[in-house]
């Protein structure tokens, strides 16, 4: 009886821990958020459990069912399609099911976007805030508001169509001249790092269009 939080792969296969692949082969049931691609990661290392979909749109619906098996004595093992669950993926709710069920929860180390974007970015990673995706419309401008008071290094994760529009943003409501970073594709072959102002970013993203997973690293307020 036990729940596994199992980071996966941000892009490169190989960015997995032996004992993660442990895990995984053991484990009575993989959950995960999309069958297909976890399949792609589990083929890649051999393994061969049942996968049962677990995702934003379904987690409230079968927790009691996950949790009643967990008591029955099966282990689990959550996966996301990309990091470690939990962190702007499904996992919270589960992690805290367990929990108050006494069902032992175990987060393993491993692949997380946010932490060699912050690393790399040359921007100070002494102190910092995850805020994860922006509200799209309700409270958007109010957390912009108090992101220009931050003083923190921020960290966000953006899609690339909203890329261009949300360093429009943010450059009105933290200044044209703050200091930020947009690391895309990280681990990935076309991996990209573009470091500069916000308007220099907004300018650049606005000419150019990209793919691939964003994370946005912003200087805190001097």
């Amino acid at each position: 009886m036990r729940l596994y939080l199992v980071p996966s792969p941000i892009g490169n296969l190989g960015d997995i821990t032996y004992r993660a692949v442990e895990v995984l082969k053991n484990a009575d049931v993989i959950l995960c958020e999309d069958t297909r691609t976890s399949y792609i990661l589990l083929q890649h290392y051999g393994i061969q459990k049942p996968l049962t979909p677990y995702h934003q749109h379904n987690e409230h619906k079968i927790l009691a069912h996950l949790v009643e098996q967990m008591q029955a004595g099966k282990t689990f093992a959550l996966i996301t399609d990309a990091g470690t669950p939990g962190i702007s993926d499904p996992g919270f709710l589960l992690v805290r099911e367990c929990v108050r069920n006494n069902i032992p929860v175990e987060c393993m180390p491993g692949a997380t976007a946010f932490v060699p974007a912050l690393v790399q970015s040359g921007i100070p990673s002494n102190r910092f805030v995850f805020e994860g995706f922006l509200p799209l419309k309700k409270g958007r401008q109010t957390m912009m508001k108090q992101l220009a008071e931050e003083e923190r290094t921020v960290i966000l994760y953006e899609s690339p169509h909203r890329l261009a529009k949300t360093l429009d943003e943010l450059a009105v409501y933290l200044g044209n001249e703050r200091q930020a970073a947009v690391c895309r594709e990280l681990t990935k072959k076309f991996e990209e790092t573009r470091k500069g102002t916000l308007q220099e970013l907004a300018a650049h993203y606005t000419a150019n269009q990209v793919k691939g997973e964003i994370v946005l690293v912003i200087a805190g307020k001097e």
